[in-house]
Order: C-alpha cells, then sequence, then structure tokens
C-alpha cells in the first residue's frame, strides 16, 4: 500500500476552485494525461465516473465512485472496478491567504506484494508526478480564466 498526498495554493475562490474540480467530464480539455472521464451514473450528489488515462505510453482505464460534499468543498473518491485492489482519496479546497489550498490524497494498492515490491517505487513516483500535474493543470487552468 501506498499513500501520497500533494498540495498547491490557486489565485482562486474556494468555491470557483471546487466547482472547476467537480466538473471531472471537463479534465481531458487541461489535463494531458486524461483521455476521458464518463459520468455513467449520477445519484443526488454522487456520481460513478469510467476514467481513461495515459501515463508515459500506458492505458489505465477504472471505475470510482465520488461523492461530493459542497458545504465543506471536499470530493471524495474510491475504485469501484480496474486493475488495481485499492485506489482511494480525497480533494479538499481550503481558503488561505490568497486563494485557496488544494490538496488531492491518493491511497491506493497493487494486491500483488511481489509486483509491489518490483516496480513499487518506480508506480509511487508516477502516482505523485500525475496528481501534482492534476493540480498544476487546474492552477493554470484558473489563474489563467482571470
Amino acid at each position: 500500500m501506498a499513500y501520497i498526498e500533494s498540495s498547491i495554493i490557486i489565485s482562486g475562490k474556494p468555491e470557483d476552485v471546487y466547482s472547476m474540480a467537480s466538473d471531472m467530464e471537463k479534465y481531458p480539455q487541461y489535463m494531458p494525461d486524461v483521455e476521458s472521464v464518463r459520468v455513467l451514473k449520477r445519484e443526488g450528489r454522487s456520481t460513478v465516473t469510467e476514467w481513461a488515462t495515459n501515463v508515459e505510453g500506458t492505458s489505465i482505464i477504472w471505475k470510482e465512485e465520488d461523492l461530493f460534499n459542497d458545504e465543506e468543498r471536499r470530493i471524495r473518491y474510491r475504485l469501484i472496478e480496474g486493475d488495481l485492489d485499492k485506489f482511494e482519496g480525497e480533494w479538499l479546497f481550503t481558503p488561505v491567504d490568497g486563494g485557496t489550498m488544494v490538496t488531492l490524497t491518493v491511497d491506493y494498492d497493487f494486491g500483488i506484494p511481489s509486483l509491489t515490491e518490483l516496480i513499487g517505487p518506480t508506480l509511487e513516483l508516477k502516482v505523485r508526478q500525475n496528481s501534482e500535474m492534476m493540480l498544476q493543470a487546474m492552477k493554470e487552468k484558473i489563474e489563467h480564466k482571470k
């Protein structure tokens, strides 16, 4: 198992940044590694989404449940179906001087100890880089709207 936490400060109102992050179907427009996000089911403040990404030539596809808490400006997600045994985390949007601190957490597990030993450090680096890329893409999208 591995846990990654990445944060960035974005010059924008927490409600605006949360709103943009909640519109996951638009991620492919400004996140290079995200090929598509399709909402398969929408019920109240939750969705089931199907993700297709391409990380250094490797296609990764999964389905997740996304839970939106508008009051706390928090998005929680968890794997429903995919190649990993565990893939879950959350997005947090905290007001700070000058904008919003966005924190993305990812908690994942391959479920295959020998594979984790073999490529675990490489996968952890890729997950961290991808998380930081997503945060940077959001920052650029929000800050260049002004």
